[in-house]
């Protein structure tokens, strides 16, 4: 499935029906009273936030969104049809920002909540509403309410308790689909993620999280270089930062501390606020060290002030259940702070 993470659609709602002018008109009864009924009310447009959902793909290929609008009301006091309303399906985290002034209307967040985006004309009085004992053949009646239009933006935000960044090949992929079952691509070449990928990790004790895993930052990405930050807005919402490290780089590349570093200015310059969070630093790799505890990684460990590094190996498996296991006690913490 394609990865959409933002979409632009117009919305119009239903307008209402005019009311109806009408009289009785029966054998043998001479003074019927005025029995115009009123007209419908017009559908209204709603954002409904669906949890089977985790990308705005499906508004790709339809851009307007129109409900139904309310029938006019009819004679022998009828009144007409409301308009059927029109429902747009999203998924969970996405914002809601009206297109022509910028402005944030609903960040929609709790699974099958809605959002009246269009509300629709209610539908005007037919000529038997203005009946008065003084006014007994009105011809009044009101036009229905006029249909409200207009453009919103959607930008969706992934819903993660981890969310995991490092440089490209750092192992982030292999991470993922080691602890759930998503199934990202991977590959031995730089870029191979090119959308965020979402995974549930489930552990002993009915113990569950959401991780994210991003594609990978380089040096500059804030200012655009290599996919840039654009993907960074998916772990916005993460209570916990997984910083992979690559623990043995290729020859002309970052080492361990200066990819930490990297990685960091870039989360600084995109926001303090992201930057601020909890943080896990991984190295990764460890398959590629004899070693039980590689050297490396104690020197890690001292490059980095005495930060607290967990060691894995993506591909063997090795000190996985370590760090899954700590990562719930930071999100466990997280949840109780909040």
């Amino acid at each position: 499935m394609l990865f959409i993470d933002e979409a632009i659609i117009c919305v119009r709602s239903g307008h209402g029906g005019d009311g109806c002018v009408s009289f009785r008109r029966e054998k043998y009864v001479p003074k019927g009273g005025p029995d115009g009924g009123d007209g419908g009310d017009g559908g209204s447009v709603y954002l409904l936030v669906d949890p089977q959902l985790s990308t705005l793909v499906d508004l790709t290929g339809k851009h307007h969104w129109t409900a139904q609008n309310g029938l006019p009301g009819m004679g022998d006091n009828r009144s007409g049809a409301a308009g059927r309303d029109e429902i747009v399906r999203v998924p969970p985290g996405t914002l809601v920002y009206d297109r022509d002034n910028g402005i944030l209307l609903k960040d929609l967040v709790e699974p099958n909540s809605k959002l009246c985006v269009a509300r629709g004309g209610r539908g005007g009085r037919g000529n038997a509403r203005f009946a008065s004992p003084t006014h007994q053949t009105p011809r009044e009646f009101e036009k229905g309410e006029p249909a409200q239009e207009r453009w919103i933006r959607l930008e969706l935000k992934l819903i993660a308790d981890v969310g995991v960044v490092g440089l490209p090949n750092a192992g982030k992929s292999t991470l993922l689909s080691r602890v759930s079952r998503a199934r990202p691509k991977i590959a031995d070449y730089p870029f191979t993620t090119l959308v965020p990928n979402l995974g549930i990790v489930s552990l002993s004790g009915f113990r569950q999280f959401v991780m994210a895993d991003v594609p990978g930052l380089i040096e500059g990405a804030h200012e655009g270089v290599g996919l840039g930050d654009k993907f960074l807005r998916h772990i916005e919402r993460t209570r916990i930062i997984l910083h992979l490290i690559d623990l043995f780089p290729p020859a002309g590349t970052p080492t361990p501390a200066e990819a930490y570093r990297i990685i960091r200015g870039e989360l600084e310059k995109y926001s303090p606020t992201l930057a601020a969070k909890p943080e896990l630093i991984v190295a990764n790799k460890l398959d590629l060290s004899p070693d039980k505890e590689p050297p490396e990684l104690a020197e890690l460990r001292e490059a980095l002030g005495g930060a607290e590094v967990l060691g894995i190996s993506g591909v063997s498996g090795r000190g996985i259940e370590a760090v899954t296991n700590r990562l719930w006690e930071l999100i466990d913490a997280a949840r109780k702070a909040e």
